[in-house]
């Protein structure tokens, strides 16, 4: 490891190129077709979303952690000292840092993504920063099951979650999630969440739809992952970005749409796009308060607190595991 930061464990489970091609042939097959949007994250998707957290018109970070600085030491006391914190998508270490630094002697931090190379980076930092937590890294499929490393200390197990990423699943599969981030840490455990609030449509079609072209970027970059990853053929060249919010669903929605008819190579399987057929890559769906704190008691989740930023943009939330 790098500086003198050693990290206790490095378990690798990232998936295997058949199953993300598998996955990636299942979706592009469908009508309408689609791409699961975890495979934005490989190293370069990882880069360009920590630009996107930094445009002006991405509120959504620069909200969350101004809120989490404002609320942390009320969660701290909940959450209470010995605890060992579960990190679902690590990404930079600004807003874990921030709850670290805040909690009773933490016992342990297991920081999980999908993205081998972010992951690496982001648990070396902690493990630099906090020189006597036990540091573990997983990189796997966070929203499948996994099993964690082996953690001492007897002090609550809770699921740090930030970002409003739970929005990238429908209503059901975010209530599978709960459910699995609840047997995760298990019976007293919790979970600290940010999810991202009901607002403005301009608002929200700017965020996803920057005058940069970051998030365009972003967006075809599954593509790339895929050509590299699964020896397919995209011509990057050939798609554009779309984002909206879709009022109905409640979601803001991202589609990649081909420019023209044309046939790509996806692991020796032809893929036909017809000019102006989308792939959906990602929704984000936004909550009310009261909608979010429903569907967690659905997952067996009780919701113990939720706060808001002054705006009322953003929302964390404390969720204890029903015992």
């Amino acid at each position: 490891m790098n500086d003198g930061a050693v990290v206790t464990s490095f378990s690798d489970r990232h998936p295997e190129p058949s199953s993300i091609l598998g996955e990636a042939i299942a979706g592009l097959t469908g009508m309408p077709k689609t791409l699961p949007s975890k495979y934005f994250y490989d190293a370069r998707g990882s880069e360009l979303f920590q630009r996107i957290c930094a445009l002006p018109e991405y509120y959504v970070t620069r909200t969350e952690t101004a809120l989490l600085g404002e609320i942390v030491g009320q969660a701290a006391e909940i959450i209470g000292p010995g605890a060992s914190i579960i990190e679902y998508g690590t990404g930079s270490s600004e807003k874990i840092g921030i709850l670290l630094s805040a909690l009773e002697r933490p016992t342990a931090l297991v920081a999980v993504d999908i993205s081998g190379s972010a992951l690496r980076h982001a648990a070396e930092a902690m493990a630099r920063d906090f020189p006597d937590l036990a540091v573990h890294a997983v990189c796997t499929d966070f929203t499948k099951a996994f099993k964690l490393p082996d953690l001492a200390g007897q002090g609550r197990r809770v699921v740090f979650f930030s970002g409003s990423s739970l929005g990238n699943f429908d209503h059901a599969q975010s209530v599978r999630f709960l459910a699995n981030a609840a047997r995760v840490v298990g019976p007293g455990g919790g979970m600290l969440i940010g999810i991202d609030l009901k607002k403005d449509e301009a608002v929200l079609n700017a965020a996803y739809d920057d005058a940069q072209g970051v998030t365009a970027e972003f967006n075809l970059n599954i593509l790339r992952h895929l050509n590299r990853e699964c020896d397919a053929a995209f011509d990057l060249d050939a798609f554009s970005h779309r984002a909206f919010y879709n009022k109905e669903a409640g979601r803001v929605e991202m589609h990649l749409v081909s420019l023209r008819a044309q046939t790509a190579d996806l692991g020796g399987r032809s893929i036909s796009f017809t000019r102006g057929e989308t792939i959906h890559t990602e929704n984000s769906y936004k909550y009310s308060v009261s909608e979010f704190q429903d569907l967690s008691r659905r997952a067996g989740l009780e919701p113990l607190h939720a706060w808001t930023d002054a705006e009322n943009l953003f929302s964390v939330h404390y969720l204890s595991v029903v015992v």
